[in-house]
């Protein structure tokens, strides 16, 4: 019986390229795919894969962090395999605390692709080597500090709050809001405000 596989990916070369690879083993089918975190969960509740390979960003709407804790919460959860282009320590741990079997780049082997599906639909996990380096070294340099003012701008950014309503909360400059947002931002390893916050929410440093 075949290992059924959804692709969830917003680039459709992308999603055609992995489908090509994915598909070569008589024993792995994709069964669908999908363009955003919002389609994902609506194939998944179709279609019952046993795999879901996700990218982490995934354009506007729900990324992949959030796709796997929402899949990991349902009754017949299928395995999250993320297959990305980022390797950020604080993404790779995010992901994993939020369910997924695996965590793969986009450059690994396909021969790779198809161990890391097989491995996930029997409930194991699969993380290449560089990775795996990655996850031990968070766990014995466990996540960034930030200053009780850092958490505060987080927790504003989180209500939707714009930088001069922030100081204005706060009672400090935009330019001082700009200024621990930047080292949010370094701290956290993201490029983003809502990145900030899915990372700084999924490590519980808000």
């Amino acid at each position: 019986m075949s290992i059924r596989v959804i692709l969830v990916d917003d680039h459709p070369v992308v999603r055609a390229g992995l489908r090509s690879v994915i598909d070569a083993p008589d024993h792995i089918a994709v069964v669908g795919e999908a363009g955003s975190g919002e389609e994902a969960l609506e194939a998944v509740a179709e279609l019952a894969p046993d795999v879901v390979m996700c990218d982490l960003r995934l354009g506007e709407g729900i990324d992949g962090i959030e796709v796997t804790k929402r899949l990991n919460a349902l009754p017949q959860k299928p395995a999250v395999l993320i297959l990305t282009t980022f390797d950020n320590d604080s993404e790779i741990v995010a992901a994993l605390n939020a369910g997924a079997s695996g965590y793969l780049l986009k450059d690994i082997n396909p021969e790779d692709i198809s161990t890391a599906i097989e491995k996930a639909s029997r409930g194991e996990t699969y993380l290449p080597p560089e990775i795996s380096s990655k996850v031990i070294a968070a766990m014995r340099n466990p996540g960034p500090k930030l200053t009780r003012r850092e958490r505060d701008v987080v927790k504003l950014l989180a209500t939707g709050a714009s930088n001069a309503q922030i100081a204005q909360e706060l009672f400090v400059t935009e330019a001082t809001v700009k200024s621990h947002l930047v080292n949010v931002f370094t701290k956290l390893g993201v490029d983003s405000r809502s990145r900030a916050i899915r990372v700084a929410e999924d490590q519980g440093l808000v």
